[in-house]
Protein backbone atom coordinates (compact mmCIF):
# COMPACT_ATOMS: atom_id res chain seq x y z
CA UNK A 1 0.00 0.00 0.00
CA UNK A 2 1.10 3.16 -0.64
CA UNK A 3 0.69 6.71 1.62
CA UNK A 4 -0.13 10.23 0.66
CA UNK A 5 0.57 12.95 2.93
CA UNK A 6 -1.58 15.45 2.53
CA UNK A 7 -1.42 19.31 3.80
CA UNK A 8 -4.08 22.18 2.85
CA UNK A 9 -3.38 25.73 3.54
CA UNK A 10 -7.01 27.53 3.44
CA UNK A 11 -8.74 30.80 3.47
CA UNK A 12 -8.54 32.19 6.54
CA UNK A 13 -9.38 35.76 8.37
CA UNK A 14 -8.03 36.87 12.37
CA UNK A 15 -12.19 36.08 12.98
CA UNK A 16 -12.84 32.53 12.20
CA UNK A 17 -15.42 32.18 9.36
CA UNK A 18 -17.61 29.20 9.42
CA UNK A 19 -15.41 26.13 7.25
CA UNK A 20 -18.24 26.11 4.77
CA UNK A 21 -16.48 29.57 3.87
CA UNK A 22 -13.17 28.00 4.20
CA UNK A 23 -11.59 27.43 0.68
CA UNK A 24 -8.83 24.95 -0.04
CA UNK A 25 -5.70 27.92 -1.42
CA UNK A 26 -2.72 25.48 -1.46
CA UNK A 27 -2.45 21.86 -1.91
CA UNK A 28 1.15 20.12 -1.02
CA UNK A 29 1.40 16.12 -1.24
CA UNK A 30 4.01 13.18 -0.81
CA UNK A 31 3.42 9.70 -2.28
CA UNK A 32 5.27 7.39 -0.21
CA UNK A 33 6.50 3.65 -0.79
CA UNK A 34 4.87 0.67 1.41
CA UNK A 35 8.49 1.30 2.80
CA UNK A 36 8.35 4.65 3.93
CA UNK A 37 10.46 5.76 0.75
CA UNK A 38 9.13 9.42 -1.17
CA UNK A 39 8.22 8.49 -4.45
CA UNK A 40 6.61 12.01 -5.66
CA UNK A 41 5.00 15.08 -4.51
CA UNK A 42 2.62 17.65 -5.72
CA UNK A 43 2.04 21.10 -4.94
CA UNK A 44 -0.39 23.97 -6.47
CA UNK A 45 -2.47 26.65 -5.57
CA UNK A 46 -5.56 27.17 -5.92
CA UNK A 47 -7.85 30.36 -7.23
CA UNK A 48 -10.92 30.68 -4.55
CA UNK A 49 -14.05 31.21 -5.82
CA UNK A 50 -16.45 32.20 -2.35
CA UNK A 51 -13.99 34.75 -0.95
CA UNK A 52 -11.45 35.66 -4.06
CA UNK A 53 -9.38 37.86 -2.40
CA UNK A 54 -7.24 36.83 0.69
CA UNK A 55 -6.96 38.73 3.74
CA UNK A 56 -4.15 40.20 4.98
CA UNK A 57 -3.92 37.71 7.75
CA UNK A 58 -3.62 34.88 5.19
CA UNK A 59 -1.30 36.38 3.13
CA UNK A 60 1.27 36.88 6.48
CA UNK A 61 0.24 33.70 8.07
CA UNK A 62 0.69 31.68 4.85
CA UNK A 63 3.07 33.45 2.72
CA UNK A 64 0.68 33.23 -0.11
CA UNK A 65 0.37 36.20 -2.30
CA UNK A 66 -2.40 36.91 -4.12
CA UNK A 67 -0.86 37.18 -7.79
CA UNK A 68 -0.50 33.22 -6.53
CA UNK A 69 -4.36 32.47 -6.66
CA UNK A 70 -5.33 34.61 -8.93
CA UNK A 71 -2.87 32.75 -11.49
CA UNK A 72 -4.21 29.58 -10.51
CA UNK A 73 -6.88 27.28 -11.08
CA UNK A 74 -10.27 26.90 -9.59
CA UNK A 75 -10.39 24.11 -7.10
CA UNK A 76 -12.70 21.74 -9.19
CA UNK A 77 -9.61 21.98 -11.90
CA UNK A 78 -6.91 21.26 -9.33
CA UNK A 79 -9.09 18.44 -7.73
CA UNK A 80 -8.97 17.01 -10.83
CA UNK A 81 -5.27 17.13 -12.06
CA UNK A 82 -4.66 16.23 -7.85
CA UNK A 83 -6.98 12.54 -8.52
CA UNK A 84 -4.89 11.85 -11.83
CA UNK A 85 -1.77 12.07 -10.17
CA UNK A 86 -2.79 10.02 -7.01
CA UNK A 87 -4.24 7.83 -9.42
CA UNK A 88 -0.69 6.52 -10.71
CA UNK A 89 -0.53 4.81 -6.84
CA UNK A 90 -3.63 3.12 -7.18
CA UNK A 91 -4.56 2.16 -3.17
CA UNK A 92 -3.07 4.99 -1.60
CA UNK A 93 -3.90 5.52 2.01
CA UNK A 94 -4.86 9.06 2.64
CA UNK A 95 -3.37 10.74 6.15
CA UNK A 96 -2.88 13.75 7.61
CA UNK A 97 -1.38 15.78 10.83
CA UNK A 98 -4.86 16.82 11.93
CA UNK A 99 -8.52 16.67 11.08
CA UNK A 100 -9.02 20.00 9.73
CA UNK A 101 -6.95 18.96 5.74
CA UNK A 102 -10.06 15.79 5.69
CA UNK A 103 -12.63 18.16 7.05
CA UNK A 104 -12.11 21.29 4.52
CA UNK A 105 -10.90 18.62 1.50
CA UNK A 106 -14.48 17.08 1.96
CA UNK A 107 -15.89 20.24 2.09
CA UNK A 108 -14.41 21.34 -0.68
CA UNK A 109 -15.18 18.14 -3.38
CA UNK A 110 -19.06 18.55 -2.22
CA UNK A 111 -19.36 22.19 -3.13
CA UNK A 112 -17.59 21.37 -6.52
CA UNK A 113 -19.27 18.34 -6.92
CA UNK A 114 -16.92 15.95 -6.68
CA UNK A 115 -16.76 12.61 -5.29
CA UNK A 116 -14.31 12.42 -2.14
CA UNK A 117 -11.39 10.03 -3.53
CA UNK A 118 -10.86 8.70 0.26
CA UNK A 119 -13.43 6.13 1.89
CA UNK A 120 -14.05 6.97 6.20
CA UNK A 121 -9.94 5.50 7.27
CA UNK A 122 -8.35 8.73 6.27
CA UNK A 123 -5.90 8.81 8.97
CA UNK A 124 -5.33 11.45 11.14
CA UNK A 125 -1.80 11.62 12.18
CA UNK A 126 -1.60 14.48 15.08
CA UNK A 127 -4.55 12.10 16.93
CA UNK A 128 -2.48 8.82 16.47
CA UNK A 129 0.88 10.75 17.08
CA UNK A 130 -0.90 11.51 20.45
CA UNK A 131 -1.61 7.45 21.41
CA UNK A 132 1.82 6.89 20.00
CA UNK A 133 3.34 9.37 22.45
CA UNK A 134 1.31 9.05 25.30
CA UNK A 135 0.49 12.16 25.20
CA UNK A 136 -2.25 14.23 27.47
CA UNK A 137 -3.67 16.24 24.26
CA UNK A 138 -2.63 16.55 20.78
CA UNK A 139 0.67 19.13 19.77
CA UNK A 140 0.84 20.96 16.40
CA UNK A 141 3.12 19.66 13.67
CA UNK A 142 5.98 22.17 13.92
CA UNK A 143 5.99 21.31 18.45
CA UNK A 144 6.20 17.38 17.10
CA UNK A 145 8.66 18.04 14.58
CA UNK A 146 10.84 19.47 17.18
CA UNK A 147 9.93 17.00 19.92
CA UNK A 148 11.46 14.42 17.44
CA UNK A 149 14.72 16.12 17.25
CA UNK A 150 14.06 17.52 13.65
CA UNK A 151 14.55 20.84 12.38
CA UNK A 152 11.42 22.07 10.87
CA UNK A 153 12.64 22.63 6.83
CA UNK A 154 10.54 25.09 5.19
CA UNK A 155 7.88 27.71 5.91
CA UNK A 156 5.33 26.88 8.64
CA UNK A 157 1.61 26.81 6.87
CA UNK A 158 2.61 26.56 3.07
CA UNK A 159 1.53 23.54 1.99
CA UNK A 160 4.58 21.35 0.52
CA UNK A 161 6.60 22.44 3.91
CA UNK A 162 4.63 21.17 6.03
CA UNK A 163 3.47 18.33 4.48
CA UNK A 164 7.53 17.55 4.09
CA UNK A 165 7.32 17.50 7.60
CA UNK A 166 4.59 15.33 8.37
CA UNK A 167 6.19 13.22 6.35
CA UNK A 168 9.65 13.19 8.52
CA UNK A 169 7.31 12.20 11.62
CA UNK A 170 5.05 9.62 9.81
CA UNK A 171 8.43 7.77 7.99
CA UNK A 172 9.83 7.53 12.02
CA UNK A 173 6.50 5.78 12.95
CA UNK A 174 6.05 3.86 10.29
CA UNK A 175 4.89 0.88 11.85
CA UNK A 176 2.53 1.97 14.89
CA UNK A 177 0.01 3.99 12.24
CA UNK A 178 -3.22 2.43 12.36
CA UNK A 179 -5.05 1.87 9.15
CA UNK A 180 -8.82 0.96 9.23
Amino acid sequence: MYYLIIDLEATCWKFEKPLEEQEVIEIGAFILSPFGEVEDQYQSFVKPEIHPILSHFCMDLTGIRQEEVERAAVFSKVYEDFLHWIQTYNTAQAASWGAFDQRLLYNCCIQSNHEPFWSSDFVNLKKQYQRIKGLKRPIGLKNAVEREGFEFRGNHHRALDDAANTVSIFKKYLDEWIFY
